[in-house]
């Protein structure tokens, strides 16, 4: 298998790095913690983490295109114009530091989300959709959307950013200064927040007993315990999905959208929370009982599509 480009995945928590080939196998891969320094210029300590870990897949060599999916509001030319999980990030042009750091070798930048819904389009659980929404679900929501077999980036380039439409006035403070957005609740943070408010609230009494404090409590305990069966915490599990259907349905009102792909770091989840969006989502999508069904599936690619993605986008082997 010859490699045809590298692709990075910036996320709130990680950085993916990976090589693949022009099926979108995953030939080497490795993982950073994101940086979360803020320095000048914007975005120097994220693209150093980046620099160290192509450097151990590709050495100095530069032959390769590299793709970057990055977590916020990728302006046309390829600038982070905004991004509430990396404020790090905000107005950096991740193009030019990375040149800095690797002359000759040629970036890509794009929107995370974006990447990942190139990835199950070219390959994936998209493949043969012309119109359909990916929904990455992590430290935050992201969102890629194809309409006529396209991509649909918007006019300067912001669509997809569908974490932040507000599902509740009053709810919590989110990242981006608002209250309520839709990854303050179906997001991994917002797994680990009514985990928490639940385990307080003395909903999760077997796992609080386990742990020991309820303000422990992470989205990755009640996802664990929901896998095994305990009752209390498939109950927060349904929670989740129910915020999951609202925005999905929300959505398909927009974009009369006939399949929505799941991915992201909660993928592992997916199993779960999909079954729990499905059951809510009919009796929340206008016409439901006539509409079509949406379709809710898991990402073929898992928490590496927007990593593939980046790479299928640099390797211009996909349109953009």
């Amino acid at each position: 298998m010859a490699a045809i480009a590298a692709g990075v995945d910036v996320g709130g928590t990680k950085i993916e790095v990976v090589l693949i080939d022009a099926a979108g196998v995953v030939i080497a891969r490795t993982r950073r913690a994101t940086p979360h320094l803020i320095t000048e210029p914007a975005g120097a300590a994220t693209a150093s983490v980046i620099t160290e870990a192509l450097f151990e897949l590709l050495g100095d060599d530069v032959s390769l295109p590299v793709g970057l999916g990055l977590p916020g509001m990728m302006t046309h030319a390829g600038v982070l114009a905004y991004a509430p999980n990396l404020p790090s990030g905000n107005g950096a042009d991740f193009v030019h530091l990375m040149e800095a750091h690797r002359p000759g070798q040629r970036f890509v930048c794009a929107n995370d989300a974006d990447c990942a819904a190139v990835a199950e389009h070219a390959a994936g659980s998209a493949l043969g959709f012309a119109d359909f929404l990916m929904v990455t679900l992590g430290t935050g929501i992201g969102g890629g959307l194809f309409s006529g077999g396209k991509l649909v980036r918007g006019s300067n380039g912001f669509a997809g950013e569908i974490g932040h439409v507000v599902v509740d006035p009053r709810g919590p403070r989110c990242p981006c200064g608002n209250r309520g957005c839709w990854e303050r609740f179906a997001s991994g943070a917002g797994v680990a927040r009514l985990a928490r408010e639940a385990a307080i609230a003395g909903r999760l009494p077997h796992l609080v007993e386990q742990i020991g404090d309820p303000e422990l409590i992470r989205g990755e305990d009640v996802t664990r315990a929901a896998q095994e069966g305990l009752p209390e915490a498939l109950v927060v599990v349904d929670e989740v999905g129910w915020w999951l259907a609202l925005g999905i349905a929300n959505m398909a009102a927009i974009l009369d959208i006939g399949r929505v792909v799941i991915g992201g770091g909660l993928t592992q989840a997916a199993a779960l929370l999909i079954p729990a969006a499905r059951k809510h989502l009919d009796g929340m999508v206008e016409g439901g009982e006539v509409r079509p069904p949406i379709e809710i599936v898991a990402a073929h690619f898992g928490e590496q599509a927007g990593a593939i993605g980046a790479g299928f986008l640099a390797s211009q082997s996909y349109p953009s």
